[in-house]
């Protein structure tokens, strides 16, 4: 993580004695160095590795005095990195080559033979500087990534959820990478964020992906981040997920909806721990703990080519499956009062319960939709409701009746039957990425009307 590793300075020297006398003095201090006695050696650096500031001659060429060399190398340094501080020497200084450094992006400028005391006054304040400025960038990342706040609420009194709560406790405080299964709507991220409640780096904010969302082009951005440059509209850099999640918990939601060839990404990264943002070749390490859930069953994904099995292997340390709502009846009655609880307040209302036949209906419908359905049906019966109790018909739910004949498309609305063929869909290819492409829809569309609808 950042600020854990010692501050990392590239000295950059023709003269052997210059570059020995230097690394001396700085490994006295407490910071790491690497040597490059030309450019190009330079440039192989900055591209390849990570450094918190450079210590740079301007001249390299013998009876060279000018700085030409030096202020053209720093041009190209600006282009790779522009955040990355330049402190430059040379023992012919003068006014006009310090002006024009500087005015390239130097952040100091340093004339030989150097003041120890000046010299490790200015690497110091710009290091910290530089590091500020990341710390400054993450959090902005951060900040733009929507987590649930406050601890994660569980609901789970049946004994078909009894497997699950002891799993997460004997699992939860280890390392072990996670998979969590279950259907649409079970509440599987909200297991992932007990697992992260009850985890040892709780204390780092969990990084949550909807990777299933995610096209090709934007995958290698999203997880890796991506350099000012890399394509049209990368104006500025930005830190991938990967990075954000260093020393915490990432949330892979809807894992089996990626590619063929991002699992072979994805599977680098968990093996290695190594990435590149998109548009570098300078890697980066980071250490994550993986979370991942999905509807599908993996391992018939795996029989029929399209999921990985050695990505499984490593997603797939523990498994929690999820049973859906139909299969823990128990817990609606409980789970239907905390959504009541939470969404009149919301829309600042007050009710103290539902109406007999409203429970009743609660208990005997079948929730396909799982516990998102049992939330969306309370919520539109706090919207709906008058009084101080909820009425069974303010939950909008059809009911379930097997002899029911189904609905004429000519008396539908144009939305109804839209979500009725997403229904249909979903029931028949049990996939998204499938569905998508029955209804030639894109995923990320496809999972907005699946929101739209609360499917």
């Amino acid at each position: 993580m950042e600020g854990s590793h010692k501050p990392r300075v590239l000295i950059a020297d023709d003269q052997r004695e210059v570059r020995e006398a230097l690394r001396l003095m700085l490994k006295a201090e407490g910071l790491e160095t690497e040597i490059a006695a030309s450019p190009a050696e330079i440039l192989q650096a900055v591209t390849t590795r990570d450094f918190d500031a450079v210590l740079m001659d301007l001249n390299y060429t013998r009876d060279t005095t000018s700085g030409r060399e030096g202020l053209e190398l720093m041009d190209r340094l600006r282009g790779l990195d522009d955040s990355l501080p330049l402190v430059v020497m040379t023992a012919w200084a003068s006014v006009d080559v310090a002006v024009e450094a500087m005015r390239r992006g130097a952040q100091d400028f340093v004339e030989k033979p150097w003041d120890n005391a000046r010299l490790l006054n200015i690497l110091r304040t710009q290091i910290e500087l530089r590091r500020a400025r990341r710390r400054g960038q993450r959090l902005e990342a951060e900040n733009e990534i929507l987590r649930a706040a406050g601890e994660p609420v569980l609901i789970a009194r049946s004994s078909a959820m009894r497997p699950v709560l002891d799993l997460i406790e004997r699992v939860g405080p280890s390392e072990a990478n996670v998979l969590i299964t279950g259907e649409n709507g079970t509440g599987k991220g909200v297991v992932a964020r007990a697992l992260h409640a009850a985890s040892a780096r709780a204390g780092v904010p969990m990084v949550t992906v909807n990777t299933g969302g995610l096209s090709e082009a934007l995958f290698e951005s999203e997880l890796f981040g991506h350099v000012r440059g890399a394509f049209t509209d990368a104006k500025t850099d930005r830190v991938g997920r990967f990075e954000l999640a260093d020393g915490g918990m990432l949330f892979l939601d809807e894992i089996a909806n990626i590619s063929l060839n991002q699992q072979a990404k994805l599977l680098r990264v968990l093996e290695t721990g190594e990435f590149e943002r998109l548009g570098s070749s300078k890697t980066r390490t980071a250490d994550v703990r993986i979370l991942s859930a999905t509807n599908a069953d993996l391992r018939e994904e795996v029989a029929a080519g399209r999921f990985r099995q050695d990505l499984l292997f490593r997603l797939n340390t523990v498994e929690i499956r999820i049973p859906p709502l139909r299969e823990r009846r128990e817990d609606i009655p409980s789970l239907a009062g905390h959504f009541l609880e939470q969404h009149a307040q919301r829309y600042r209302k007050r009710f103290r319960g539902f109406e007999e036949a409203a429970a009743e209906t609660l208990l005997s419908h079948p929730w396909p939709g799982n516990v998102r359905e049992l939330d969306h049906a309370v919520e539109r019966g706090v919207l709906m409701g008058r009084g101080d109790q909820v009425r069974a018909a303010d939950f909008g739910l059809q009911a379930a009746t097997p002899a029911a004949a189904p609905p004429r498309l000519e008396d539908l609305t144009l939305e109804e039957v839209e979500k009725l063929l997403i229904q249909k869909a979903l029931a028949r290819y049990g996939n998204v990425s499938q569905t998508a492409q029955a209804l030639g829809l894109s995923r990320s569309a496809l999972y907005r009307r699946l929101e739209k609808y609360g499917l």
